[in-house]
């Protein structure tokens, strides 16, 4: 694949700079050539396997080239995709798909419903590295006729056409993976998506052209550059200069600054995304004292109005009130004299303070690091001296996958299906390679709902499974976060629920 060369990249850097004499960037005011400055780097383009397929802020670049399996909305509602129809059969034995007719691949070939079929497979096998294997291996024996799929139910799963719009849902071509490999797909991936891969760069760009032939219609921008900005300063940096025409996850303060001046727009909203703590069963969060008192220390209204100026909304489970298992009931307060009352019963005190490391982002989402500044702070007031250890978030789903994170580490989940499997389920459960919590109470209480058919049984025993672990601080869920999206106010963004930025929903403004 082709890289950008020196010369292109300055002519790139020159017009970027270029201001017009009211002050707003040229290319504001008629833009061919579309620029995010994104706050995550993209480590690789098999959006299936490995630990970059789980992380939520790299799905708007793989949505870009590739397509889900079932469409989702910008309001989190579930539409037609390559799969057009799709069901159970009347005792839930069997599920169909319907496939869409008329797509290309991005080299010209045909997609068809073996694509769907391999993909599906594929993503089952142990073998390929999905994280979500344990999921698509519920569905087997597929047959085709015409454009219907039909496959066996071998293990039921109440969300597995949510997961066709979720992480690893992605299709991928049968034809030309086989032919070129793993390490061929990496170097020239294709797919069906809006936009083509033009060229990357690892660590600093990636450059799409339009696909013209999209099943859903062409987009508007002709070229779409996105860079690698995983610094907050540098992406405020590059909106005000001009060098990028939108951008992401900047500091609150610096949105509400720059959303309504100098040919420069903002829109925040809430989205699926949460900021919670990952407790680690092991050295001092093995005394339910400590975990209690920590969650009840947290002023997390306080920090949502002083670091991030009132854009987030409080939680106290792995639900927000989007979630199908929300329960408004179940309160975890913020209480410093309970706090100190709990680690006096297991000897703690500000004079005997318990010590653990706790792990955070620093960069990745809005004000993160400086949130869990202001937990230590808010903890050394009760009784608990924690050392915060800064990590990339690559480094996160490293550490969580081998259950080797800090006794307690900052993330933000995102749960663009808002099923309670998806963000209580995966995030306790033990054997899942996205928890670290071995618990076995709760273990035992998740089991039987992985395949609950009854759904009102089902999202009430999830609910009952969140007050389980709020009463035991098994895990600190945070807040719901409000995405920054600031933009030249030459082009128009339609911001994404899930928290995916699309570029093929931008349009000119």
């Amino acid at each position: 694949m082709t890289t950008l060369s020196r010369r292109n990249l300055l002519k790139v850097s020159v017009a970027a700079m270029a201001l017009s004499t009211a002050g707003m960037p040229v290319w504001a005011q008629n833009i061919d050539e579309l620029v995010i400055a994104y706050n995550v780097n993209l480590p690789s383009w098999d959006p299936t396997v490995g630990p970059s397929a789980v992380n939520p802020t790299i799905q708007g670049i793989y949505q870009s080239v590739f397509d889900l399996f079932i469409a989702q909305n910008p309001d989190l509602s579930f539409g037609p995709g390559l799969i057009t129809e799709w069901g159970w059969n009347d005792d839930a034995s069997q599920i169909y798909m319907d496939v869409r007719e008329g797509v290309t691949w991005h080299d010209g070939s045909a997609f068809s419903a073996e694509d769907v079929v391999w993909s599906l497979e594929r993503a089952g096998r142990e073998d390929t590295g999905n994280p979500i294997q344990f999921i698509w291996s519920k569905i087997g024996n597929f047959s085709i006729d015409g454009n219907r799929i039909t496959a066996d139910v071998i293990s039921y799963e109440p969300t597995i056409f949510k997961w066709m719009s979720f992480l690893t849902g992605y299709v991928l071509p049968k034809a030309y993976y086989e032919k070129v490999g793993a390490e061929g797909f990496e170097a020239a991936p294709i797919g069906t998506g809006p936009y083509m891969v033009d060229s990357f760069e690892r660590n600093a760009f990636v450059r799409l052209k339009a696909n013209e032939n999209y099943w859903g219609g062409k987009p508007e921008f002709e070229t779409v550059t996105i860079k690698f900005v995983t610094d907050a300063a540098s992406r405020v940096a590059e909106i005000e200069s001009g060098n990028s025409h939108v951008t992401l996850e900047v500091p609150y303060e610096e949105f509400d600054r720059l959303k309504s001046g100098n040919g420069i727009s903002g829109v925040a909203k809430p989205i699926s995304d949460i900021g919670m703590i990952f407790i680690n069963d092991i050295e001092v969060m093995t005394d339910p004292n400590v975990r209690m008192a920590a969650a009840h220390a947290i002023d997390k209204q306080l920090i949502i109005d002083r670091l991030l100026s009132g854009y987030g909304v409080a939680i106290d489970t792995l639900q927000t009130p989007d979630y199908a298992a929300f329960d408004a009931s179940i309160k975890v307060p913020y209480d410093p004299e309970k706090s100190k009352e709990l680690l006096a019963a297991s000897g703690y005190s500000t004079d005997n303070p318990v010590k653990f490391t706790i792990q955070s982002t620093r960069g990745f989402k809005p004000k993160d690091y400086e949130i869990i500044q202001a937990i230590v702070g808010l903890w050394r007031k009760v009784g608990i001296e924690a050392e915060i250890e800064v990590y990339e978030i690559a480094k996160h789903y490293e550490l969580r996958a081998a259950d080797t994170l800090a006794p307690a580490a900052f993330y933000n989940w995102g749960n663009s299906v808002g099923d309670p499997t998806t963000s209580t389920g995966f995030a306790m459960f033990g054997p899942s390679p996205h928890s670290v919590w071995d618990g076995k109470e709760t273990l035992e209480m998740i089991l039987p709902l992985w395949g609950e058919k009854d759904e009102a049984k089902r999202i009430e025993g999830w609910k009952a499974v969140d007050r389980h672990i709020a009463e035991n601080a098994e895990v600190i869920p945070l807040l719901q976060y409000v995405q920054p999206i600031l933009h030249s106010s030459g082009v128009k963004v339609t911001p994404h629920a899930s928290g995916a930025l699309l570029p093929h929903l931008m349009t000119r403004g």
